[in-house]
């Protein structure tokens, strides 16, 4: 067998699920039989809006990667094949995938602060991803995942690692109050970390009535309509000074402007979105109130933590896929839905689904 089918990008609003080559690894790489692999926030975007990440114009230095792209980089499977230089990982390994490339020469590395490498790079989007019967990926990307967790929950484990991430860097304290603007994937992920870490309350808004249910569901303690501009009023009489930490999820001027309106003095914003449009910043706000203002870019050094999380089950993220398909419904049935329907929240395609 030398060829399988994938889901392959070639431009905005095309998506073709057609017959490709098996790919083979290299000395330093590994090679995975794909269970499960979810689409993100990121492969929305290329589908809607792309080319973003995906390499059109020039290949992408690390790897020679350009044009036409298996996307999906939320995946977990079965190690296939190892290249012979790859020590810690065998075939038949059950594994979840880290998908940030490391660029071996950058001053980054030696720190550990991996993800701020450039140029920033991702499976599934400057090299072939999850959407497929197999994929290749560095070794350096392989995490193992132990035998009591699901397939489902791996593909999970890299959304989820946002979401810790953003809440690792805010410094949260047990007891601490929060608000999540954006209850789309990484949103709720982040509300079931910030449970998870001792979150005394946590507060929610967004415009869909459908994801705010969803909140309220895995444990938030208040929601709210996003266009409510009595938001921050209404936190600071619940809190009597208003929140320790805010998470924006959802990347807009509004949700901007409100979390950092309903912050306590001295408080600390998370800004985990990718952010469509420049935002305005009062900076003289932020230095008579003490606050502090952080940008998270995807994930360092907490996978281990988080599929230990998932696997006691303090980390619920099953309960958050609304849907499972399979690759040949990838663009009615996930792509599309995804675009028209705020109730779904996260879509999982079962490859191996007829």
């Amino acid at each position: 067998m030398t060829m399988m089918k994938a889901a392959r990008w070639y431009a905005a609003k095309d998506i073709r699920v057609e017959e490709t080559i098996i790919p083979t690894p290299n000395d330093n790489q590994v090679k995975i039989a794909v269970k499960f692999t979810g689409i993100c926030g990121s492969d929305l975007h290329e589908y809607t809006n792309g080319p973003q990440l995906i390499p059109v114009d020039k290949p992408y230095s690390l790897n020679g990667h350009q044009g036409t792209t298996t996307l999906g980089h939320e995946f977990s499977g079965v190690v296939e094949e190892v290249g012979k230089n790859v020590k810690n990982i065998k075939k038949g390994d059950r594994v979840t995938v880290e998908p940030i490339f490391k660029n071996p020469e950058s001053p980054f590395i030696a720190t550990g602060e991996y993800n701020l490498s450039e140029p920033l790079g991702f499976v599934g989007l400057t090299s072939n991803g999850g959407f497929a019967k197999y994929v290749v990926v560095e070794d350096y990307m392989v995490h193992k995942m132990p035998d009591s967790m699901t397939f489902e929950q791996g593909a999970i484990v890299e959304p989820a690692a946002v979401a810790a991430y953003a809440i690792q860097q805010s410094r949260m304290k047990m007891g601490d109050t929060v608000l999540i603007a954006g209850a789309g994937p990484i949103g709720l992920l982040t509300v079931q970390v910030a449970l998870a870490s001792g979150a005394s309350q946590i507060f929610v808004s967004d415009l869909s009535e459908n994801r705010l249910r969803k909140a309220k569901e895995i444990g938030a303690t208040q929601t709210f309509d996003a266009r409510d501009e009595e938001i921050p009023q209404k936190i600071r009489e619940i809190t009597g000074k208003g929140v320790d930490i805010f998470i924006d999820a959802a990347g807009a001027q509004a949700s901007f402007d409100t979390g950092i309106n309903s912050l306590r003095n001295g408080g600390t914003a998370v800004l985990v979105a990718l952010f469509g449009k420049k935002v305005t910043h009062d900076a003289l706000n932020q230095t008579l109130r003490e606050l502090t203002i952080i940008g998270t870019a995807a994930y360092r050094n907490i996978f281990p933590q988080v599929i230990a999380l998932i696997n006691s089950g303090k980390l619920p993220v099953e309960k958050l896929v609304t849907s499972v398909i399979s690759l040949d419904e990838i663009v009615e049935n996930g792509f599309e839905t995804l675009v028209n329907d705020p109730s779904e929240v996260k879509i999982l395609v079962d490859i191996n689904r007829k």
